[in-house]
Protein backbone atom coordinates (compact mmCIF):
# COMPACT_ATOMS: atom_id res chain seq x y z
CA UNK A 1 0.00 0.00 0.00
CA UNK A 2 2.77 2.66 1.64
CA UNK A 3 4.35 1.30 -2.62
CA UNK A 4 1.48 2.74 -4.29
CA UNK A 5 0.94 5.90 -2.54
CA UNK A 6 4.78 6.60 -3.55
CA UNK A 7 4.08 6.10 -7.09
CA UNK A 8 1.10 7.78 -7.44
CA UNK A 9 2.75 11.20 -5.30
CA UNK A 10 5.80 10.97 -7.97
CA UNK A 11 2.86 10.52 -10.89
CA UNK A 12 1.45 13.93 -9.76
CA UNK A 13 4.47 15.97 -8.84
CA UNK A 14 5.32 15.19 -12.39
CA UNK A 15 2.15 16.32 -13.76
CA UNK A 16 2.68 19.92 -11.83
CA UNK A 17 5.91 19.86 -13.37
CA UNK A 18 5.14 18.71 -16.95
CA UNK A 19 5.74 21.44 -18.91
CA UNK A 20 8.62 23.02 -16.52
CA UNK A 21 12.54 22.00 -16.71
CA UNK A 22 13.67 19.97 -14.32
CA UNK A 23 16.01 22.34 -13.23
CA UNK A 24 13.53 25.08 -12.38
CA UNK A 25 11.06 22.29 -10.10
CA UNK A 26 13.95 21.67 -8.32
CA UNK A 27 14.59 25.55 -7.48
CA UNK A 28 11.27 25.77 -6.13
CA UNK A 29 11.33 22.31 -4.09
CA UNK A 30 14.71 23.71 -2.82
CA UNK A 31 13.41 27.05 -1.82
CA UNK A 32 10.08 25.13 0.15
CA UNK A 33 7.54 26.92 -2.48
CA UNK A 34 4.06 25.94 -2.25
CA UNK A 35 3.63 25.29 -6.65
CA UNK A 36 0.42 26.72 -6.01
CA UNK A 37 1.76 30.12 -5.15
CA UNK A 38 3.78 30.50 -8.16
CA UNK A 39 3.41 31.24 -11.84
CA UNK A 40 6.28 30.67 -14.84
CA UNK A 41 6.02 31.45 -18.17
CA UNK A 42 8.94 31.95 -20.11
CA UNK A 43 9.31 31.92 -24.08
CA UNK A 44 12.32 32.59 -26.89
CA UNK A 45 10.71 36.02 -28.14
CA UNK A 46 10.88 35.63 -31.59
CA UNK A 47 10.00 31.82 -32.39
CA UNK A 48 7.03 32.16 -29.23
CA UNK A 49 8.71 28.39 -28.38
CA UNK A 50 7.56 27.55 -24.97
CA UNK A 51 11.02 26.88 -22.23
CA UNK A 52 8.96 27.01 -19.54
CA UNK A 53 4.82 27.14 -18.15
CA UNK A 54 3.45 26.56 -14.90
CA UNK A 55 -0.04 27.67 -14.13
CA UNK A 56 0.45 30.58 -16.92
CA UNK A 57 -3.41 31.25 -16.39
CA UNK A 58 -3.49 31.99 -13.10
CA UNK A 59 -4.54 35.13 -12.05
CA UNK A 60 -2.17 37.00 -9.73
CA UNK A 61 -1.86 39.88 -7.82
CA UNK A 62 0.67 42.04 -9.75
CA UNK A 63 1.70 44.41 -7.71
CA UNK A 64 3.85 47.17 -10.03
CA UNK A 65 4.11 44.58 -12.74
CA UNK A 66 0.83 46.05 -13.57
CA UNK A 67 2.91 49.43 -14.95
CA UNK A 68 3.29 47.34 -18.01
CA UNK A 69 0.35 47.04 -19.50
CA UNK A 70 -0.60 51.21 -18.67
CA UNK A 71 2.76 52.52 -19.99
CA UNK A 72 2.41 50.36 -23.07
CA UNK A 73 -0.74 51.28 -24.18
CA UNK A 74 0.12 54.79 -23.70
CA UNK A 75 3.10 54.69 -26.28
CA UNK A 76 0.70 52.82 -28.44
CA UNK A 77 -2.28 55.55 -28.22
CA UNK A 78 -0.41 58.95 -28.03
CA UNK A 79 3.52 57.71 -29.29
CA UNK A 80 6.79 57.83 -27.90
CA UNK A 81 7.07 61.61 -28.72
CA UNK A 82 4.40 62.99 -26.59
CA UNK A 83 4.87 65.68 -24.57
CA UNK A 84 2.57 67.01 -21.64
CA UNK A 85 1.09 70.56 -21.77
CA UNK A 86 1.05 73.76 -19.34
CA UNK A 87 -0.44 76.50 -20.94
CA UNK A 88 0.06 79.98 -19.16
CA UNK A 89 -2.90 83.07 -19.93
CA UNK A 90 -3.56 86.19 -18.41
CA UNK A 91 -7.14 87.99 -18.16
CA UNK A 92 -8.16 91.40 -18.19
CA UNK A 93 -5.62 93.75 -20.10
CA UNK A 94 -1.78 93.51 -20.69
CA UNK A 95 0.11 97.10 -21.30
CA UNK A 96 3.56 98.34 -20.45
CA UNK A 97 4.46 95.39 -18.92
CA UNK A 98 1.69 95.20 -16.42
CA UNK A 99 -1.08 92.34 -16.62
CA UNK A 100 -4.36 94.11 -15.10
CA UNK A 101 -5.99 90.82 -14.16
CA UNK A 102 -4.60 87.20 -13.33
CA UNK A 103 -2.04 85.39 -14.68
CA UNK A 104 -4.07 81.62 -15.78
CA UNK A 105 -2.36 78.36 -15.78
CA UNK A 106 -4.07 75.13 -17.33
CA UNK A 107 -2.90 72.00 -15.90
CA UNK A 108 -2.93 68.53 -17.40
CA UNK A 109 -1.16 66.39 -15.27
CA UNK A 110 2.62 66.20 -16.66
CA UNK A 111 4.04 64.63 -13.57
CA UNK A 112 7.52 65.34 -13.98
CA UNK A 113 6.82 69.78 -13.52
CA UNK A 114 9.79 70.55 -11.33
CA UNK A 115 10.97 73.58 -9.49
CA UNK A 116 13.94 74.21 -11.77
CA UNK A 117 10.74 74.26 -14.45
CA UNK A 118 9.00 76.92 -12.69
CA UNK A 119 12.39 79.42 -13.17
CA UNK A 120 12.82 78.62 -16.65
CA UNK A 121 8.75 79.68 -17.35
CA UNK A 122 9.17 82.29 -15.22
CA UNK A 123 12.21 83.62 -17.38
CA UNK A 124 9.94 83.30 -20.64
CA UNK A 125 7.53 85.11 -19.23
CA UNK A 126 9.78 87.71 -18.64
CA UNK A 127 11.24 88.04 -21.71
CA UNK A 128 7.52 88.71 -22.90
CA UNK A 129 7.65 92.24 -21.17
CA UNK A 130 5.61 91.36 -18.23
CA UNK A 131 6.97 93.00 -14.87
CA UNK A 132 3.60 93.34 -12.57
CA UNK A 133 0.50 91.21 -12.30
CA UNK A 134 -2.28 92.77 -10.88
CA UNK A 135 -4.28 89.40 -9.86
CA UNK A 136 -4.45 86.36 -8.97
CA UNK A 137 -2.92 83.30 -9.82
CA UNK A 138 -5.94 81.39 -11.39
CA UNK A 139 -5.00 77.50 -11.33
CA UNK A 140 -6.98 75.49 -13.82
CA UNK A 141 -7.12 71.77 -12.74
CA UNK A 142 -10.32 70.77 -14.52
CA UNK A 143 -8.51 68.12 -16.81
CA UNK A 144 -8.16 66.05 -13.79
CA UNK A 145 -10.98 66.63 -12.21
CA UNK A 146 -11.34 67.38 -8.04
CA UNK A 147 -8.60 65.16 -6.17
CA UNK A 148 -9.71 65.04 -2.56
CA UNK A 149 -7.37 62.70 -1.19
CA UNK A 150 -3.15 63.83 -1.03
CA UNK A 151 -2.75 60.24 0.01
CA UNK A 152 -3.91 56.80 -1.26
CA UNK A 153 -4.02 55.42 1.90
CA UNK A 154 -2.87 52.09 0.29
CA UNK A 155 -1.16 51.20 3.91
CA UNK A 156 -0.40 52.61 7.42
CA UNK A 157 2.86 54.87 5.43
CA UNK A 158 0.41 57.19 4.16
CA UNK A 159 2.64 60.07 3.88
CA UNK A 160 5.00 58.08 2.13
CA UNK A 161 6.08 59.26 -1.82
CA UNK A 162 4.41 56.14 -3.28
CA UNK A 163 0.83 57.11 -1.57
CA UNK A 164 0.95 60.45 -3.16
CA UNK A 165 -2.46 61.04 -5.52
CA UNK A 166 -2.22 62.59 -8.70
CA UNK A 167 -3.22 66.42 -9.24
CA UNK A 168 -3.77 68.18 -12.73
CA UNK A 169 -1.03 70.64 -11.49
CA UNK A 170 2.05 68.37 -10.23
CA UNK A 171 5.55 69.49 -8.35
CA UNK A 172 8.52 68.06 -7.68
CA UNK A 173 6.50 64.73 -7.68
CA UNK A 174 3.89 65.80 -5.01
CA UNK A 175 6.78 66.40 -2.34
CA UNK A 176 6.93 68.57 0.55
CA UNK A 177 10.82 68.28 1.30
CA UNK A 178 12.27 69.45 4.41
CA UNK A 179 15.74 70.34 4.75
CA UNK A 180 17.62 69.64 8.49
CA UNK A 181 21.32 70.85 8.36
CA UNK A 182 23.46 70.51 11.09
CA UNK A 183 24.89 74.52 11.75
CA UNK A 184 27.84 74.58 14.37
CA UNK A 185 26.74 73.16 18.04
CA UNK A 186 23.08 73.61 16.52
CA UNK A 187 20.54 72.03 13.69
CA UNK A 188 18.78 74.37 11.82
CA UNK A 189 15.49 72.73 9.96
CA UNK A 190 13.80 74.47 7.18
CA UNK A 191 11.06 73.97 4.31
CA UNK A 192 12.61 73.72 1.02
CA UNK A 193 10.54 75.69 -0.71
CA UNK A 194 8.72 78.80 1.74
CA UNK A 195 5.13 77.74 2.13
CA UNK A 196 2.34 77.99 4.50
CA UNK A 197 0.25 74.70 3.38
CA UNK A 198 2.35 73.03 6.46
CA UNK A 199 3.73 74.18 9.42
CA UNK A 200 7.25 72.90 10.54
CA UNK A 201 8.25 72.43 14.48
CA UNK A 202 11.62 71.96 15.49
CA UNK A 203 12.03 70.08 18.78
CA UNK A 204 15.21 68.49 17.88
CA UNK A 205 18.31 68.34 20.28
CA UNK A 206 22.02 68.40 19.24
CA UNK A 207 24.76 66.03 20.36
CA UNK A 208 28.44 66.24 19.79
CA UNK A 209 28.62 62.25 19.86
CA UNK A 210 28.86 60.57 16.85
CA UNK A 211 26.18 60.59 14.17
CA UNK A 212 24.71 56.58 14.34
CA UNK A 213 21.60 55.25 15.49
CA UNK A 214 19.29 57.42 16.92
CA UNK A 215 21.69 60.17 16.69
CA UNK A 216 21.56 59.90 12.68
CA UNK A 217 18.47 60.78 11.75
CA UNK A 218 15.34 63.09 12.85
CA UNK A 219 12.39 61.09 14.23
CA UNK A 220 9.01 62.54 12.69
CA UNK A 221 5.87 63.06 13.58
CA UNK A 222 2.80 64.42 11.53
CA UNK A 223 -0.49 65.91 12.75
CA UNK A 224 -2.99 66.01 10.40
CA UNK A 225 -6.06 66.98 12.88
CA UNK A 226 -5.60 71.12 12.26
CA UNK A 227 -6.44 73.08 9.36
CA UNK A 228 -2.70 72.68 7.52
CA UNK A 229 -0.64 69.43 8.89
CA UNK A 230 2.27 69.83 11.34
CA UNK A 231 5.88 68.37 10.95
CA UNK A 232 7.03 68.06 14.27
CA UNK A 233 11.08 67.18 14.36
CA UNK A 234 12.15 65.64 17.70
CA UNK A 235 14.90 63.35 19.01
CA UNK A 236 18.64 64.25 19.19
CA UNK A 237 21.01 64.63 16.26
CA UNK A 238 24.59 64.71 15.70
CA UNK A 239 25.89 67.30 14.91
CA UNK A 240 28.68 65.76 12.55
CA UNK A 241 25.81 63.97 10.58
CA UNK A 242 25.51 65.24 7.20
CA UNK A 243 22.78 67.27 5.67
CA UNK A 244 19.30 65.30 6.14
CA UNK A 245 16.40 66.44 3.54
CA UNK A 246 13.16 64.50 4.61
CA UNK A 247 10.45 63.85 1.95
CA UNK A 248 6.66 63.14 2.59
CA UNK A 249 3.69 63.60 0.92
CA UNK A 250 1.43 66.41 3.23
CA UNK A 251 -0.41 68.60 0.72
CA UNK A 252 -1.88 69.40 -2.54
CA UNK A 253 0.95 70.28 -5.49
CA UNK A 254 -0.59 73.41 -6.50
CA UNK A 255 -0.27 74.96 -3.17
CA UNK A 256 3.26 74.37 -3.29
CA UNK A 257 3.47 75.22 -7.13
CA UNK A 258 1.71 78.49 -5.93
CA UNK A 259 4.93 79.12 -3.47
CA UNK A 260 7.48 77.84 -5.81
CA UNK A 261 6.03 79.62 -8.82
CA UNK A 262 5.81 83.12 -6.95
CA UNK A 263 9.49 82.73 -5.86
CA UNK A 264 10.54 82.62 -9.19
CA UNK A 265 8.71 85.04 -10.63
CA UNK A 266 9.96 87.38 -8.40
CA UNK A 267 13.68 86.29 -8.52
CA UNK A 268 13.13 87.42 -12.37
CA UNK A 269 11.81 90.62 -11.38
CA UNK A 270 7.86 89.80 -11.56
CA UNK A 271 5.42 91.14 -9.09
CA UNK A 272 2.73 89.15 -7.92
CA UNK A 273 0.12 91.04 -6.03
CA UNK A 274 -2.25 88.65 -5.64
CA UNK A 275 -2.89 85.06 -3.94
CA UNK A 276 -3.88 81.52 -5.78
CA UNK A 277 -7.48 80.79 -6.90
CA UNK A 278 -8.97 77.67 -8.39
CA UNK A 279 -10.97 78.15 -11.59
CA UNK A 280 -11.83 77.68 -14.93
CA UNK A 281 -9.56 79.66 -17.81
CA UNK A 282 -12.52 82.01 -19.13
CA UNK A 283 -12.52 82.11 -22.63
CA UNK A 284 -11.70 85.16 -22.95
CA UNK A 285 -7.98 84.71 -21.37
CA UNK A 286 -5.35 84.96 -23.43
CA UNK A 287 -2.45 82.87 -24.22
CA UNK A 288 1.29 83.47 -23.15
CA UNK A 289 3.75 80.34 -23.62
CA UNK A 290 3.29 76.55 -23.31
CA UNK A 291 5.34 74.74 -20.82
CA UNK A 292 6.08 71.23 -22.48
CA UNK A 293 7.33 67.94 -20.60
CA UNK A 294 10.12 66.00 -21.82
CA UNK A 295 9.23 62.82 -24.33
CA UNK A 296 6.72 60.02 -22.78
CA UNK A 297 9.34 57.67 -23.90
CA UNK A 298 11.73 58.79 -21.39
CA UNK A 299 8.96 59.17 -18.48
CA UNK A 300 7.68 55.75 -19.44
CA UNK A 301 11.32 54.69 -18.46
CA UNK A 302 11.56 56.37 -15.42
CA UNK A 303 8.02 55.59 -14.56
CA UNK A 304 9.34 51.54 -15.13
CA UNK A 305 13.19 51.46 -14.02
CA UNK A 306 11.74 52.80 -11.08
CA UNK A 307 8.83 51.49 -10.32
CA UNK A 308 6.93 55.59 -10.02
CA UNK A 309 3.39 55.08 -8.76
CA UNK A 310 2.25 58.79 -9.08
CA UNK A 311 3.80 58.87 -13.20
CA UNK A 312 2.25 55.59 -13.83
CA UNK A 313 -1.41 57.19 -12.19
CA UNK A 314 -0.76 60.55 -14.24
CA UNK A 315 0.29 58.17 -17.49
CA UNK A 316 -3.01 56.31 -16.60
CA UNK A 317 -5.42 59.13 -16.32
CA UNK A 318 -4.20 60.72 -19.15
CA UNK A 319 -4.65 57.97 -21.81
CA UNK A 320 -8.38 57.97 -20.15
CA UNK A 321 -9.22 61.96 -20.92
CA UNK A 322 -7.31 61.66 -24.22
CA UNK A 323 -9.51 58.85 -25.26
CA UNK A 324 -12.83 59.41 -23.74
CA UNK A 325 -12.43 63.06 -22.87
CA UNK A 326 -12.07 65.13 -19.46
CA UNK A 327 -12.20 65.15 -16.31
CA UNK A 328 -10.07 62.44 -15.92
CA UNK A 329 -10.94 59.31 -13.95
CA UNK A 330 -9.68 56.19 -12.96
CA UNK A 331 -12.87 54.48 -14.76
CA UNK A 332 -11.77 56.30 -18.32
CA UNK A 333 -8.16 54.89 -18.03
CA UNK A 334 -9.28 51.18 -17.53
CA UNK A 335 -12.15 51.52 -20.12
CA UNK A 336 -8.81 53.38 -22.49
CA UNK A 337 -6.13 50.37 -21.22
CA UNK A 338 -8.60 47.71 -22.21
CA UNK A 339 -9.65 49.31 -25.53
CA UNK A 340 -6.14 50.18 -26.55
CA UNK A 341 -4.85 45.92 -25.44
CA UNK A 342 -8.17 44.38 -26.94
CA UNK A 343 -6.99 45.85 -30.01
CA UNK A 344 -4.30 43.98 -30.73
CA UNK A 345 -5.46 41.24 -28.76
CA UNK A 346 -3.79 41.66 -25.51
CA UNK A 347 -6.84 41.82 -23.08
CA UNK A 348 -9.16 39.37 -21.46
CA UNK A 349 -10.99 38.43 -18.30
CA UNK A 350 -7.66 37.61 -16.52
CA UNK A 351 -6.85 41.12 -15.88
CA UNK A 352 -7.71 44.58 -13.53
CA UNK A 353 -5.93 47.10 -13.62
CA UNK A 354 -7.94 49.90 -11.60
CA UNK A 355 -5.69 52.47 -10.95
CA UNK A 356 -2.82 51.45 -13.68
CA UNK A 357 0.29 51.47 -11.04
CA UNK A 358 -0.31 48.69 -9.44
CA UNK A 359 -0.62 49.64 -5.61
CA UNK A 360 -3.90 47.83 -5.22
CA UNK A 361 -4.92 44.77 -3.65
CA UNK A 362 -8.02 43.81 -5.80
CA UNK A 363 -6.12 44.18 -9.71
CA UNK A 364 -5.15 40.67 -11.24
CA UNK A 365 -3.01 39.49 -13.87
CA UNK A 366 -1.36 36.48 -15.53
CA UNK A 367 1.98 35.34 -16.54
CA UNK A 368 0.26 34.70 -19.89
CA UNK A 369 -0.78 38.66 -20.76
CA UNK A 370 2.12 39.52 -19.38
CA UNK A 371 4.47 37.79 -22.05
CA UNK A 372 2.26 37.92 -24.53
CA UNK A 373 2.70 41.72 -24.21
CA UNK A 374 6.50 41.54 -24.06
CA UNK A 375 6.43 39.77 -27.43
CA UNK A 376 3.71 42.37 -28.96
CA UNK A 377 5.67 44.91 -27.57
CA UNK A 378 8.93 44.09 -29.08
CA UNK A 379 8.14 43.94 -32.18
CA UNK A 380 6.36 47.02 -31.98
CA UNK A 381 9.05 49.22 -30.49
CA UNK A 382 12.44 47.04 -29.66
CA UNK A 383 15.12 47.67 -27.94
CA UNK A 384 13.31 51.29 -27.19
CA UNK A 385 10.73 49.64 -25.20
CA UNK A 386 13.29 46.86 -23.82
CA UNK A 387 15.46 49.93 -22.53
CA UNK A 388 12.47 51.04 -20.06
CA UNK A 389 12.82 48.75 -18.04
CA UNK A 390 15.83 47.98 -15.23
CA UNK A 391 18.46 46.85 -16.42
CA UNK A 392 19.90 44.03 -14.16
CA UNK A 393 22.65 45.34 -11.88
CA UNK A 394 22.89 48.49 -13.62
CA UNK A 395 19.58 50.70 -12.90
CA UNK A 396 16.58 51.03 -11.39
CA UNK A 397 14.77 48.68 -9.15
CA UNK A 398 17.31 45.88 -9.77
CA UNK A 399 20.42 47.88 -9.86
CA UNK A 400 21.88 46.17 -6.52
CA UNK A 401 20.01 42.97 -6.81
CA UNK A 402 21.83 41.57 -9.88
CA UNK A 403 25.20 43.58 -9.33
CA UNK A 404 27.37 40.54 -8.76
CA UNK A 405 25.27 38.13 -10.89
CA UNK A 406 26.36 36.56 -14.53
CA UNK A 407 22.61 38.04 -15.41
CA UNK A 408 24.37 41.44 -14.88
CA UNK A 409 23.42 43.53 -18.21
CA UNK A 410 21.60 40.94 -19.48
CA UNK A 411 18.23 41.12 -18.15
CA UNK A 412 15.66 43.96 -18.62
CA UNK A 413 12.96 43.61 -16.01
CA UNK A 414 10.10 45.21 -14.03
CA UNK A 415 9.43 44.09 -10.60
CA UNK A 416 6.42 44.16 -8.13
CA UNK A 417 6.04 44.11 -4.26
CA UNK A 418 3.43 44.18 -1.81
CA UNK A 419 2.97 42.82 1.19
CA UNK A 420 1.54 39.07 -0.20
CA UNK A 421 3.33 39.80 -3.76
CA UNK A 422 7.16 39.54 -5.13
CA UNK A 423 6.90 39.26 -9.15
CA UNK A 424 9.33 39.95 -11.96
CA UNK A 425 8.84 40.27 -15.24
CA UNK A 426 10.99 41.33 -18.56
CA UNK A 427 13.44 39.90 -20.98
CA UNK A 428 16.73 38.13 -20.58
CA UNK A 429 19.33 37.05 -23.20
CA UNK A 430 21.00 33.67 -22.91
CA UNK A 431 24.53 33.03 -24.00
CA UNK A 432 23.47 32.14 -27.51
CA UNK A 433 22.34 35.63 -27.74
CA UNK A 434 18.30 34.68 -27.53
CA UNK A 435 16.66 36.71 -26.11
CA UNK A 436 13.20 35.47 -23.98
CA UNK A 437 10.15 36.83 -22.51
CA UNK A 438 9.78 35.78 -18.77
CA UNK A 439 7.16 35.86 -16.32
CA UNK A 440 7.92 34.83 -12.82
CA UNK A 441 5.19 35.51 -10.67
CA UNK A 442 4.92 34.64 -7.08
CA UNK A 443 2.00 35.44 -4.53
CA UNK A 444 2.92 34.47 -0.35
CA UNK A 445 3.95 36.92 2.27
CA UNK A 446 7.49 35.06 2.34
CA UNK A 447 9.12 37.55 -0.19
CA UNK A 448 12.94 35.87 0.15
CA UNK A 449 11.81 32.83 -1.44
CA UNK A 450 10.00 34.44 -4.62
CA UNK A 451 13.03 36.87 -5.02
CA UNK A 452 15.28 33.74 -4.85
CA UNK A 453 13.21 31.89 -6.87
CA UNK A 454 13.37 34.43 -9.58
CA UNK A 455 16.75 35.44 -9.47
CA UNK A 456 17.71 31.27 -9.92
CA UNK A 457 15.23 31.13 -12.79
CA UNK A 458 16.69 34.47 -14.80
CA UNK A 459 20.56 33.33 -14.06
CA UNK A 460 19.38 29.77 -15.16
CA UNK A 461 18.40 30.69 -18.36
CA UNK A 462 21.36 33.10 -19.03
CA UNK A 463 23.73 30.38 -18.40
CA UNK A 464 21.63 27.28 -19.88
CA UNK A 465 20.36 29.13 -23.15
Amino acid sequence: MTGRLLIVGLIASAGIWAAVPQSIADMVTANKIDPSRISILIRELKSGKIIASHRPDQRRTPASVMKLLTTYSALLDLGTEFRWPTKFYYTGRFSRGVIHGDLAVEAFGDPTLSSRDLSRIAKRLRRLGIRHITGNLLIDLSFFGTQDRVSSGFDRNRYSEYNAMPDALMLDDHLNRIVVQPRGETIVAHKGIEEDAYTLINHLKPTSKSCKGSRSWPRIQIDNTGIRPRVILSGTLSTHCPRRVISKVLTRPHESFYYAFRSALKRTGIRLDGTWVLGRIPRSARALIIHRSRTLLQIVAKTNKKSNNLYARHIFLLLGAQREGAPATEAKGEKAVRSVLAARGLWNNHIRIQNGCGLSRHSYVTANVLVHLLRDAYKTLGSRWMQTLAIAGKDGTIRRRFRRSIAKGRAWMKTGTLNNAKNITGYVRGRSGKLYAVAVLYNGREHWKGSALQNQIIEWLVRSK
